[in-house]
């Protein structure tokens, strides 16, 4: 059996090893997530009206909810699902399903290319662990309603809607993020539409996303004529020169996927360039938690951002299954140290605070200064995945 398949197997295998076999870091912080998302139901259902349900951050000192339409809103039924594949406690499946299903409706949705956050955190992870027949169905028509914003002239998923007077047609790296579904798609109907639009996306990515020193830009800007881009910038870094962190992290994890996918050494590469980028910057900190923008211009005193932390950790511990064992070694090396960092008092909730969220000092988007040095949902869903991966 492939390093890939291995890994592919591991993934789905769920919790596979006994008790006594998982390292302690991973017990403690998964005994620490069940009392803390236990208090985060509370808090949640609470707070839940007919218009927000889903948790996304805290705001002005209060639990921030998110509406099923905003691209958070499957990582808190993520996280659950996640809890449940550790625990089997038939609590948790219970919980995953009632907030996976609140984002049912979505599947329909054109306006947005965030399909993937939405919808294959929550029925993407509930299917894989629960079987539930009707998941497949929504996944499907998830993947269905994505590919209607890709342009086969431009060669890409169009990002955002917005902004129509500056922009013709966004791309953004965190659009990376959204092939899983499409290869999963392909494998669960049999039709290679939805791999070749991944595919596709992917390699212009590369070609136009990335700068000499294998950074990226967040958003490049493309000609729905020529299909050549018209723009290149970074909307929530700090600069359009600059390395935005999340965005760098948005990358590492989907070019990874997609080696994963493809078996398309291009893509590993890729991966591993990014990953080279990231860990060799001189801002990065040593407790490998980045600051929001590798370039901001007040380090060390600008604000972290632990959500792109634990997406580095999650990838990482799959890009070391498909490298030789001493860049394998170097590569868990990285990601324990962040494990280890966000298990720290330094960037964990205490217990019963915050709401039930999991991880502190996370950075949304500094420059409209929105969720700056908060908890935010998609740090925590990573978190454990990363353990989980661990």
């Amino acid at each position: 059996m492939s390093i890939k398949s291995t890994f592919c197997c591991l993934l789905l295998a769920g919790n596979c090893l006994s008790a006594s076999a998982q390292p302690e870091i991973v017990k403690s912080n998964f005994a620490f997530a069940e009392k803390q998302l236990s208090y985060s139901l509370e808090q949640v259902k609470a707070a839940t009206t007919d218009r927000v349900n889903n948790p996304r951050t805290i705001k002005n000192g209060n639990l921030s909810l998110a509406p099923a339409e905003e691209w958070t809103s499957g990582f808190y039924p993520g996280i659950l699902w996640y809890m449940y594949e550790y625990t089997r406690d038939q609590k948790w499946a219970d919980e995953a399903r009632h907030f996976t299903q609140l984002t049912e409706s979505q599947q329909y949705v054109k306006n947005t290319h965030d399909m993937g956050f939405k919808m294959y955190c929550g029925y993407g992870n509930g299917y894989r662990l629960a079987g539930d027949a009707d998941y497949r169905d929504v996944l499907i028509q998830s993947a269905k309603t994505l590919i209607t914003r890709y342009n086969p002239t431009v060669g890409l998923i169009r990002s955002w809607d917005f902004n129509r007077d500056k922009w013709q047609y966004p791309v953004i790296i965190d659009n990376m993020m959204n092939l899983e579904l499409l290869f999963w798609a392909t494998k669960a109907t049999g039709d290679s539409t939805y791999y070749h639009i991944a595919v596709n996306h992917a390699k212009k990515t590369i070609e136009n996303h990335f700068r000499d020193d294998n950074s990226s830009f967040h958003v490049v800007d493309y000609d729905t004529i020529t299909g050549n881009p018209r723009l290149k910038q970074t909307h929530q870094g700090y600069a359009d020169g600059s390395a935005w962190a999340r965005g760098q992290a948005w990358g590492l994890y989907g070019y990874t996927i997609c080696y994963r996918e493809t078996g398309d050494k291009a893509f590993l590469e890729q991966a591993r360039k990014i990953e080279k980028f990231i860990f060799a910057h001189p801002n990065m900190p040593k407790d490998l938690v980045p600051y929001w923008d590798f370039n901001a211009p007040d380090i060390p005193d600008a604000p972290r951002d632990a959500s792109a932390a634990a997406i580095y950790a999650s990838a990482l511990y799959e890009l070391s299954t498909y490298v030789a064992p001493k860049e394998a070694k170097n590569y868990r090396k990285k990601a324990d140290t962040i494990i280890k960092s966000l298990s720290s008092p330094a960037y964990r909730s205490p217990l019963n605070e915050n709401f039930g969220f999991l991880l502190l000092h996370s950075t949304g988007a500094k420059p409209s200064n929105t969720e700056v040095d908060v908890p935010l949902i998609y740090a925590d869903y990573y978190f454990l995945e990363a353990l989980l991966r661990k």
